[in-house]
């Protein structure tokens, strides 16, 4: 995982919060994770990532797609 450095890993906005995508290990705005949630393939990405915690990794690098 990169470090945190107070700006979005994607749209590089300067923001407060952030969380990992679910396509690859970028720290994204809030704003980022919104057009992530609208994405055709959204619920694979998440499915997976749900998958792979079961499975009992809690580092998962997502489905690989920006």
């Amino acid at each position: 995982m990169q470090e945190w450095k107070g700006h979005c890993q994607r749209c590089y906005k300067k923001t407060n919060s952030s969380i990992m995508s679910m396509y690859n290990e970028q720290l994204i705005c809030m704003d980022c994770k919104d057009i992530e949630e609208k994405r055709h393939d959204y619920k694979a990405a998440n499915d997976a990532d749900i998958n792979a915690i079961r499975q009992g990794n809690f580092n998962f690098k997502g489905i690989g797609h920006n």
